[in-house]
């Protein structure tokens, strides 16, 4: 069976194993989440699950039609999954269908951190110090050859970073609290606290 969930992440504090070395984890309060919608081949052309987590205050009417009696959610998240037959709408998804040793992905939108130069947003090591430079110490140099005559698409320019979405894969899950709805993930992941996590098995699609 398929293992998806979506949460949100609450932050990150480090744990020590047996033998005494540190490990860094990352928290997330996953879950319960509500199956809105089941998606078939038949009917929609591809199969998927689709489900929904946190409680809204107000939410649009095509929405609210979907959701029905199932309530006010916040957030609806969709996953591709070959064989759909155990999954009905209505039913709930917990951190319980997860298990300490899995590996697992987590998927979300990076911290927002604005404008930003190449140098700190690509790593570039600026201009030199010396040798008739004023004014260039930041700056990425040419951005054109000679041949075709205008930038190429692609080159690594100033302009907004973060905010993209963004996915961690090969994440062991360390531990689960199923009284508390709570996860916990070896290493990082993308989004500041409070940010929407997806948290799927690397093998969700069987």
């Amino acid at each position: 069976m398929a293992k998806f969930i979506l949460g949100k992440k609450l932050g990150m504090t480090r744990v020590f194993d047996k033998s005494g070395k540190l490990i860094p984890v990352t928290v997330i309060e996953a879950g319960p989440c509500v199956i809105t919608q089941v998606k078939t081949e038949k009917k929609d052309r591809y199969n998927a699950v689709q489900i929904g987590f946190g409680k809204a205050k107000k939410i649009s009417k095509p929405k609210a039609g979907l959701l029905k009696k199932l309530g006010m959610l916040k957030h609806l998240k969709e996953f591709a999954i070959k064989d759909i037959a155990s999954y009905k709408v209505g039913d709930k998804i917990d951190v319980s269908i997860f298990s300490e040793g899995d590996i697992v992905k987590a998927s979300g939108i990076t911290k927002a951190k604005g404008f930003a130069g190449v140098m700190k947003r690509h790593g570039f090591a600026g201009g030199p110090a010396s040798h008739g430079q004023k004014h260039s110490a930041r700056e990425r140099g040419s951005v054109g050859p000679r041949f075709p005559e205008h930038v190429v698409k692609g080159v690594r320019m100033p302009g907004r970073m973060g905010g993209a979405r963004s996915t961690v894969i090969n994440l062991p899950v360390l531990s689960i609290d199923k009284e508390n709805n709570l996860i916990a993930l070896k290493g990082a992941i993308p989004g500041k606290k409070g940010t929407l996590i997806e948290v799927v098995s690397i093998d969700s699609r069987k």
